[in-house]
């Protein structure tokens, strides 16, 4: 059964295909390991691909806590352990993008190149208490329906299913899973999030990163903590956060073509 249990809690996943490369896939906040399914049947046909579910996401456990980036990285680490993958290629969307980027830059063993997908890091401290505070109101609330139409935040190119898709998912989520993951970046990732603390953190990224973000200015920024030569930063602009799902073809055609140049280990 593709499910394993790490730690306290049983994450569901797939793995699929068979050449190097391996290639990890960490959905975002509020989704689940289907959101890559415009990216697996190109991914899978020419590597062996994990996804997975994040603890009280998807088709993996709910769990009473454990929704910080800490323990969600803890978890990424478990089960990169127990499938025995070696260095693969991380690629995350959104807070996926935050987890692969900590695990490039705590666990460079364990990570070939990175790929992140409109990861929410490099903000101001203004930012970051905003949303803090909106968190804390979402606490007390005790519901996620004031946020969901922050999941799936759009763009003049984004289709109205698209929107429709991501907000009835996070409805259909517990409300401590959804408020306490989005709370939880904040707190557990705090130095990967909030400048300045985000410019050196992020520098700790040895390997190859490739970054695709839909404000220029970010990928922009992003781009000044690339450390390795190979790295590269695309903005495509217009597009709204789900850019593997509004732009699948051309995002599956640039990655691929970018992990088949990476360089041999040790080589720049």
């Amino acid at each position: 059964m593709p499910f394993a249990e790490v730690g306290d809690a049983r994450l569901f996943y797939t793995d699929e295909g068979s050449d190097d490369p391996p290639l990890l896939l960490v959905h975002g906040w509020t989704g689940e390991s289907h959101d890559w399914c415009f990216q697996l049947p190109a991914l899978t046909a020419r590597h062996r691909v994990v996804a997975y579910d994040h603890r009280g996401h998807g088709r993996s456990s709910v769990t009473e806590h454990g929704y910080d980036s800490r323990q969600l990285l803890a978890d990424m680490v478990g089960l990169h352990g127990q499938l025995g993958l070696g260095p693969v290629v991380a690629i995350g969307h959104s807070l996926g993008g935050v987890l692969v980027s900590m695990l490039a830059a705590e666990h460079p063993d364990l990570v070939r190149a990175v790929v992140v997908v409109d990861a929410p890091y490099g903000f101001d401290d203004q930012a970051v208490e905003a949303s803090q505070r909106l968190g804390a109101a979402l606490r007390q609330l005790g519901s996620a329906a004031p946020i969901t139409d922050r999941v799936g935040r759009s763009g003049p190119a984004t289709p109205a299913w698209l929107e429709t898709w991501h907000r009835r998912r996070v409805l259909g989520l517990p409300s401590h899973v959804v408020v306490e993951t989005f709370f939880g970046m904040h707190e557990g990732a705090r130095e990967y999030v909030v400048r300045p603390a985000a410019d050196e953190r992020l520098r700790r990224r040895a390997c190859p990163v490739l970054a695709f973000h839909a404000d220029p200015g970010r990928a922009e920024w992003d781009a000044s903590t690339f450390t390795h030569p190979y790295s590269e930063a695309i903005a495509w602009k217009g597009s709204g956060h789900v850019l593997h799902q509004e732009r699948p073809a051309e995002l599956n055609a640039l990655v691929l073509d970018w992990v088949a140049g990476l360089p041999q280990a040790g080589v720049s």
